[in-house]
């Protein structure tokens, strides 16, 4: 057999060991139990049902799907998108997904280390769009490079055409247990443009103990409305166990705050606020199941006097959270 046919034979075994057209199928539910400590109030709730499809029908193609068929009552189809590899280390993305900018925001239900996520997380660039994105990561260096372009409306709707486009570009940068992230962003998803800071630092040593912080900075163009900002501070420490079904405990403390925020939609103001959060977690992991049983107690502080309303104050928080 010549050179040449081995070396076909070699590439064609490679690509049927990694193309296949079955999808990979995972999943994250989160029930819970809520009490407003201050005011008395509780709500059963299906925080998230997500589903996702992946998988890889090419050396160089892979594909993601995700959809929330509970999203606290509501359907929200997540994410949609292709992704290839044009050369060694660099990858291009289209398709809807989360713009390349923070480290809070790409928190998801199947990685949450507190009930709730963080005022940053939610409030300040809780933001999808329809586009497209490069990646590049050095060779023999963890340091990685993203940008993209977006539309910058809703993705509730990708038929308007567009004037302008939103933007992001993030670096990351690991050594040793410490992982390092800075990004940009500008976005308009109504009228006003809005231009944004971010970074963050993250220290997992893999045995115990979890440490971040994240600060990010929100300036609307022509000072539409007042600067944002905002910033969490937290620890996870964790240990393995044998208490019935469960093999992992786990201890988690939270700061985060900001400063009066303009929603997404522009519509209204939601005020300034801090909030401590302490709580613990039960973990039952096997393979790819992963299931966390947590309590969280949460502690809100508001600005010059302001009352908050039912479900924005003091709040208890147990649930359940099954991965696959």
């Amino acid at each position: 057999m010549s050179v040449f046919a081995l070396g076909m034979e070699s590439i064609g075994a490679e690509t049927a060991e990694q193309i296949s057209y079955v999808p990979n199928i995972h999943g994250v539910m989160r029930a819970r139990w809520e009490l407003d400590t201050e005011h008395g109030d509780n709500r059963f709730q299906v925080r998230n049902a997500r589903v996702s499809l992946d998988g890889k029908i090419a050396p160089w193609i892979e594909y993601f799907i995700q959809t929330d068929f509970c999203d606290a009552g509501v359907i929200k189809i997540l994410d949609a998108y292709g992704r290839f590899k044009v050369v060694d280390g660099m990858t291009v993305q289209t398709g809807q997904f989360r713009m390349p900018f923070g480290v809070e925001t790409f928190r998801g239900p199947q990685n949450y280390i507190f009930a709730n996520r963080s005022f940053m997380g939610k409030q300040i660039m809780n933001y999808r769009a329809v586009g497209a994105k490069v990646a590049y990561t050095l060779p023999k260096v963890p340091f990685t490079l993203e940008f993209g372009a977006f539309n910058p409306k809703s993705i509730g709707n990708h038929t308007p055409w567009n004037r302008t486009v939103a933007y992001s570009a993030k670096a990351s940068y690991k050594v040793g247990d410490v992982a390092f992230s800075a990004g940009y962003a500008s976005i308009k998803p109504f009228d006003v443009r809005a231009n944004l800071l971010d970074g963050a630092v993250v220290w997992d040593d893999g045995r115990h103990w979890l440490v971040g912080g994240e600060y990010m900075f929100k300036h609307y163009v022509d000072d539409s409305a007042a600067d944002v900002h905002s910033w969490v501070g937290f620890v996870d420490w964790h240990m393995p166990v044998k208490a019935g079904i469960f093999n992992r405990w786990s201890v988690q403390a939270r700061g985060d705050g900001m400063t009066d925020h303009l929603t997404m939609d522009g519509l209204k103001i939601e005020p300034a606020r801090e909030r401590i959060t302490i709580g613990s977690t039960l973990t039952y992991s096997y393979k790819i199941v992963h299931a966390d049983v947590r309590l969280n107690y949460e502690k809100y502080f508001y600005h010059n006097g302001y009352r908050p309303s039912v479900g924005d104050t003091d709040r208890l928080v147990a649930e359940l959270v099954i991965r696959f």
